[in-house]
């Protein structure tokens, strides 16, 4: 498909973030002087400014990750950006370069233990989590499958440190294969309580969002006989679940909520501008296009059919915002880049095209990872 009116769209009106991300990822035109002026643009905007206030002397960045925004009456975190997970997505989301400071002393404070074993003491429940930080990484539960995939997108994934993690990966999707069902792994609880769903053990294989995200942005494991793996999982994936899946990880004696490759464990679908139906649509589908497999995928193939139907002439994707169902998880509610929304580049939506600029990006980006865009 032709891209360049969504370019020449992109390049009038967008900001700084998706003027860096266009011209060094896609373009692959961006000067020296250029790229130092767009990264300091972004350094200026709102959340990083924000970011930045939460800190830590040691380069950890606020509290926790993907954890409790209040204890008992006591708010732990002001805004989401002062817990370590959202901090590190927006990093990652703004290409913030893997040398910056604020990138590199984080990343070096999540491989101190010390450091780790600190800053996940300020709550019980905390203290328990690290000293339990690598049970259920298999299963999609667990600490460090937070903590490496952090890593992998702020440009560590490849690292000794990490790369362990991407063969815990692969294999999580590779068990699903030979499945026919949910019900060849999953046990009933004998429980009669109010979330008596069924569950797996914290050894057993299941791909999670976190197993996705550290493959997405690493590279270490791509051969191509891995890349055909994952994207016939993917498929299978899709073809055994019906509907939602709600399942719990039994960690010791107790049972929690996987970290699902998409909500409630139901089939991931293809992008469609009148239909969403979560709040990690697009982000999903983008993660699964930086895997390499292109249009192997069929929610990736169906995605390119509707990116082409709802770019308009002047270049700009659209989606029907109008419509009631899609109210309640419209990117116009986006505010901080969570584990739980879509991800936001503009920081203004109230200027002008700013939504349609990050919609926009995103399938340029998308069509771009598939091969599909023509300039």
């Amino acid at each position: 498909m032709k891209v360049s009116k969504s370019i020449d769209f992109l390049l009038e009106n967008a900001g700084p973030v998706i003027q860096y991300r266009l011209r060094k990822e896609i373009l692959c035109n961006l000067k020296k002087t250029e790229e130092e002026n767009l990264l300091e643009q972004i350094y200026q905007t709102p959340n990083f400014k924000l970011l930045e206030r939460y800190v830590k002397p040691n380069g950890y960045i606020g509290s926790g990750a993907h954890s409790w925004d209040n204890w008992r009456g006591v708010i732990l975190h002001k805004t989401p950006l002062q817990d370590g997970e959202a901090a590190a997505r927006l990093l990652s989301y703004f290409a913030i370069p893997k040398t910056h400071p604020v990138v590199a002393n984080f990343v070096a404070a999540m491989r101190d233990e010390e450091i780790m074993r600190k800053e996940f003491s300020y709550i019980p429940p905390e203290v328990e989590r690290y000293e339990n930080r690598f049970r259920g990484i298999r299963s999609g539960f667990s600490l460090m499958i937070l903590v490496y995939t952090m890593q992998a997108m702020l440009g560590y994934g490849d690292d000794e440190y990490v790369q362990p993690f991407q063969n815990v990966a692969l294999e999580a999707f590779e068990s699903i294969l030979p499945l026919s069902s949910l019900n060849e792994i999953t046990k009933t609880r004998q429980s009669k309580g109010k979330y008596n769903y069924p569950y797996i053990e914290e050894d057993t294989s299941f791909p999670g969002q976190y197993h996705l995200e550290a493959l997405a942005y690493t590279n270490a494991w791509r051969t191509p006989e891995n890349i055909v793996l994952i994207a016939n999982a993917l498929n299978h994936y899709n073809a055994i679940l019906q509907g939602t899946n709600l399942i719990h990880v039994k960690i010791g004696s107790k049972y929690y909520v996987p970290f699902p490759l998409n909500m409630s464990n139901s089939p991931v679908r293809p992008f469609r501008s009148d239909v969403i139906d979560n709040i990690t649509y697009r982000r999903l589908l983008t993660e699964i296009a930086m895997l390499g497999v292109g249009e192997s995928v069929g929610v990736i193939k169906d995605s390119i059919a509707g990116i082409e139907e709802a770019i308009g002439g002047d270049g700009i994707l659209k989606m029907r915002f109008d419509l009631p169902h899609n109210k309640r998880y419209s990117p116009k509610n986006i505010e901080y880049p969570t584990p739980y929304v879509d991800v936001r580049l503009e920081p203004d939506y109230k200027r002008k095209y700013a939504l349609e600029c990050d919609l926009t990006f995103w399938a340029v980006q998308l069509l771009c990872l598939c091969g599909n865009a023509e300039f």
